[in-house]
This record gives C-alpha cells, sequence and structure tokens, in this order.
C-alpha cells in the first residue's frame, strides 16, 4: 500500500488562494496576497446600522420645525430638487445644526473612548474628569469678563478646555500617567473649577448670567456655518490621527509593561492620544456648550453592542453622533410644546445610565 503523496507547497498555496476567508467567533479573515485581514462582522454590521440610525435621524430632524417638511421632500431638497423656500429652510437654517450636532456626538463619542481605554475605567470619562467644566470656566470667563461675542466664547471655551486637560496631565504624572490616578485627579480638578464657575455666575450682571446660564445648559439651537466648518476640519485630521493609533491605544489597555514589550512607546502614545481626546472634547464643547454623558455613555453603548474588546473607536464615534441627534429630536418632539436644550435630554438619560453602570460594577465587584 503506497503512503499518501506529500502536497507540494505549489499546491498549497493554490488550496490557500482558494480558499481566501474562514470565519471564528464572528471574525472573517481573509487573506489578500500574504496579508491577512481580520474584519469583525458583528462590530461592522453594528457601525453600518448606526451610522444608518444617525443619518434618518438627521433627515427627520431636519424635517421637524414650525414649518415641517416630510422626509421625501428633505431628500429631494438635499439633492437640489427643491423649490426655493425649502432649499433656504433646509441648507441654511436646520441642515448646519444637524451637521453640529452629528460632528459633537462623534467627537465626544470618540473623546469618551479615549479618555476610558487610557485610564481602563469606564467612568473615566470628559464628564467625570472635569473637561466640560474647564472648557465652561473659559466661556463663562469671556461672557461675564468681557462679555464677549459668540466666537470669543467659542475660542475661550477650547482655551479652557486644553488648559484643563493640560493640568490633569501635570498633576497625575508621576513617573507616567496610571488610569485610577488620572480618574482622582480630574474628579478633584472638576470640583474645583465647578466651583470657580459658580463664582463667576455670582460676580455677572443679569444679562450676563442667563447667557451664562443658557450656554451651560448645552444646546444646538442657532447653530450655523460657523461652527460646522472649524470642526469639520479638526475631525479630519484627529480623527485618522486616533485611528491609526488604535493598535497602540489596544496594547496600552493590556497594560504598560505589556505595551513596552511589544514595541509601543507608551508615554509618547498616550500622550498624543490624550491630547487628540482633549481637542475633540473641547472643540464639541466649544461649538455646542456642556452637552453631558454622551461621552461617557456612547463608548459603553458601543463595546454592548459589538461584544468586542479594545476601544472600539469607530462604534464609540457612531452611537455618539446617534445619541446626539436622537437626543435633539426628543428634545423638540416629546415634551410638546416645551422645546428642551439638547443637553437637558443627554444630562437626563446619561444620569440614569450612570447609576445602572455603578449597580452593575458594585455587584460585580469591581468597584
Amino acid at each position: 500500500m503506497k503512503a499518501p503523496r506529500k502536497q507540494a507547497p505549489r499546491d498549497q498555496a493554490e488550496t490557500a488562494q482558494a480558499a481566501p476567508a474562514r470565519v471564528s467567533r464572528g471574525r472573517t479573515v481573509r487573506t489578500v496576497g500574504g496579508l491577512s485581514v481580520r474584519v469583525d462582522v458583528r462590530a461592522f454590521t453594528v457601525v453600518v446600522l448606526l451610522l444608518v440610525a444617525a443619518l434618518t435621524a438627521g433627515v427627520v430632524l431636519i424635517g421637524t420645525g414650525d414649518f415641517p417638511i416630510s422626509a421625501g421632500d428633505v431628500v429631494r431638497t438635499l439633492l437640489g430638487n427643491g423649490d426655493a423656500g425649502q432649499e433656504f429652510i433646509v441648507n441654511e437654517l436646520r441642515l448646519p445644526r444637524v451637521l453640529v450636532g452629528l460632528l459633537v456626538g462623534a467627537s465626544l463619542g470618540l473623546g469618551g473612548a479615549l479618555f476610558q481605554a487610557i485610564s481602563r475605567n469606564p467612568l473615566g470619562s470628559p464628564d467625570v474628569l472635569g473637561l466640560g467644566q474647564g472648557s465652561t470656566a473659559g466661556a463663562l470667563v469671556m461672557i461675564v469678563l468681557f462679555s464677549g461675542t459668540a466666537r470669543q466664547v467659542t475660542v475661550g471655551a477650547l482655551i479652557g478646555g486644553l488648559v484643563t486637560g493640560l493640568a490633569i496631565y501635570l498633576l497625575a504624572w508621576k513617573r507616567g500617567v496610571h488610569g485610577y490616578r488620572l480618574v482622582l485627579v480630574g474628579i478633584g480638578v472638576s470640583a474645583i473649577v465647578t466651583a470657580v464657575n459658580g463664582y463667576l455666575i455670582t460676580k455677572a450682571d443679569l444679562v450676563d448670567a442667563t447667557r451664562a446660564v443658557v450656554w451651560m445648559t448645552g444646546s444646538l439651537n442657532g447653530r450655523d456655518w460657523e461652527q460646522v466648518w472649524p470642526l469639520l476640519g479638526l475631525c479630519a485630521v484627529l480623527v485618522p490621527l486616533v485611528l491609526g493609533n488604535a493598535r497602540a491605544l489596544r496594547m496600552l489597555e493590556m497594560g504598560d509593561d505589556v505595551a513596552y514589550a511589544l514595541g509601543v512607546r507608551v508615554e509618547r502614545t498616550r500622550l498624543l492620544l490624550l491630547v487628540a481626546a482633549v481637542l475633540l472634547t473641547a472643540s464639541a464643547t466649544a461649538a455646542a456648550g456642556p452637552v453631558g454623558f454622551v461621552a461617557l455613555t456612547a463608548p459603553q453603548l458601543a463595546r454592548r453592542l459589538t461584544c468586542s474588546p479594545g476601544p472600539n473607536l469607530v462604534p464609540a464615534m457612531c452611537m455618539g453622533a446617534t445619541l446626539l441627534v436622537v437626543a435633539d429630536w426628543a428634545s423638540q418632539r416629546v415634551f410638546g410644546a416645551d422645546q428642551l436644550p439638547v443637553g437637558v435630554v443627554t444630562g437626563i438619560l446619561g444620569g440614569v445610565y450612570l447609576l445602572w453602570l455603578l449597580v452593575t460594577e458594585r455587584k460585580a465587584g469591581r468597584i
């Protein structure tokens, strides 16, 4: 009886080319020209569904208002086939608001995912670390002390967020920045900056105090193309930068020693991603005010939907955009004639989610 002939290397290569994909635990691995590319089918599906939900909610939101427009007319107008009145309402009044909502939500979702991954803590979000309060302090300084214009308030909020992020990083530094120290320092800085904000409001006159309180609630009302272009340009630079460092970020989640062993420049990568997260959060706050809890809830919800380890940067970004646009629609339609600022709606939903998260973490013995 003859022994079976061993398969030649050429036959093995042909076999590999004939079966270029294999599926394991919901992940498809494709081999193209000797390069293996892993695609998480569930995560990809979640991203696609979230994008569809965000765009659908955006179309519905554009058609919502004192002059309602059907979804079909909104789409036709966006494609350039609407009448003059619809084009003015859609393109000049409502489309910038929706775009700001999508960009702010995506920025907060991505920034929150970065902070939670770097701190390795589900509570490590800009809301808890005090970056939103820092941006608020910068805006209040411009409103109360200088009676600044809307553009000056935006610049002040951006500078306030950056200064607060720098202060947190320096105070948390001790032979590196570690997760729990970053969160604890952030909570302390948040308490201090909140007290400063309260003092600034007490020093303001009635008009400036009213203006400051309205800004502090977080709202998309009155947003136009002046807020869209700077935020879009910043996202166009920061999002590819962050996604390009996603692999290193995933290694950082396994600990500094493991990341060092795998060739990651730990402190350089951490500082780069922290700066990107601070810029994303500060610019979003400058554009729409301190919209609470989107940065906290979006990464967590995205991770629960994808059931994937790692920071889930793209799903978190899509989830943040969807949450903010849906919350803005709810603020206009759910509460009858009383339209609420979107920050109020996200604050209510985020507070409920935070309580649920704390109870879940406590039952699991992690806090």
